[in-house]
């Protein structure tokens, strides 16, 4: 197999599926991009974060007051913001997947009609491109939902189990 063989297959890919296959292919990049940058976060920036928020509050010698709770609050609700950063645009890009795949089954309905009105409903091969062009993009918009809803998921349950596990580490006193 050469190298250009799999460049091909894409190309031929993109060809029977139209143009609303890139956008698709756009939109689900920019997706994966936002989840492995969270990946990454929770990784790599969150832990040093976390210990950033414990130390300070350790630092703290005041737990009890009304002045202690708000900066307690401050800094689990900073926590919570920078966990929760960009997954509100992964939920949307996941949203906007079969979107697009639904305006690519009209994009290659329209095609099916363009090509019956102008040849006749016994052209097959003529509307064979046209219901390609209406299938394939559903079918990548929805196989890049489901993968990045998984993910999605998964990102918002570790944020929220992660803000909560904070809550509980800075202790509070109470008067």
């Amino acid at each position: 197999m050469q190298l250009s063989e799999p460049i091909w297959a894409v190309r031929d890919f993109i060809e029977m599926g139209g143009n609303v296959l890139l956008v698709i292919a756009f939109v689900t990049g920019v997706m994966w991009t936002l989840i492995l940058e969270r990946f990454w976060y929770f990784r790599i920036g969150h832990p040093l974060e976390r210990k950033r928020v414990e130390r300070a509050w350790k630092k703290r010698q005041d737990h009890a007051t009304w002045q202690a709770h708000q900066i307690r609050r401050l800094l689990v609700s900073q926590v919570h913001v920078q966990l929760n950063s960009n997954l509100g645009m992964i939920r949307t890009l996941v949203a906007l997947c079969p979107m697009l795949g639904l305006l690519g089954t009209v994009t290659g309905m329209i095609e099916v009609f363009d090509v019956m009105a102008v040849a006749g409903s016994g052209n097959a091969r003529g509307m064979a491109s046209g219901v390609s062009k209406a299938t394939l993009p559903t079918m990548a918009g929805m196989v890049a939902a489901l993968s990045g809803m998984l993910f999605s998921i998964q990102l918002d349950r570790f944020a929220n189990n992660e803000t909560d596990r904070i809550a509980g580490r800075l202790e509070i006193v109470h008067q």
